[in-house]
């Protein structure tokens, strides 16, 4: 038998058995609800991008011009009630700010809750003194001695 011939026999054989298998085992539609579903998720809204959040922290304890304005109002009854010749004219609140708040008791507390954001900390520059400058040699003379 040539091959001509067995793939004129075999073609519209191997065509049925497919056309079966695609239409009445359901396989055709399968493969159409899971295209559907693909399109669904592929056309969703892609989600926002991550927030940073000492940005969201700083925007987040930020004042508005409400409350600042409020502040300011706040401060200056303050010196109207203690009287603003009682200091020699002195704005005691001047360059003051209002005190971090305070985390509830269910949140884990911050390592830095306490600090002032602009506070620059401890410098550590010169931690080692003198020896800093030396710090090499010293760890030469432990890797001798061991």
């Amino acid at each position: 038998m040539k091959k001509s011939e067995l793939k004129t026999i075999l073609k519209p054989l191997v065509k049925e058995c497919i056309k079966e298998v695609m239409f009445e085992d359901g396989v055709l539609s399968g493969i159409i609800s899971e295209v559907a579903r693909g399109m669904k998720i592929n056309s969703a809204p892609p989600s926002p991008p991550p927030v940073d959040p000492t940005l969201e922290r700083m925007q987040k304890n930020a004042f508005t011009s409400e409350q600042s304005t409020k502040l300011k109002e706040h401060k200056s009854k303050l010196m109207a009630a203690i009287g603003g010749n009682a200091y020699n004219g002195v704005n005691l609140f001047e360059g003051t700010s209002p005190a971090p708040a305070q985390a509830s008791s269910t949140q884990m507390p911050s390592p830095l809750a306490g600090q002032a954001p602009g506070n620059p900390g401890v410098d550590i520059g010169n931690l080692f003194g003198a020896v800093g400058r030396n710090w090499g040699a010293h760890m030469n003379e432990v890797k001798k001695g061991k």
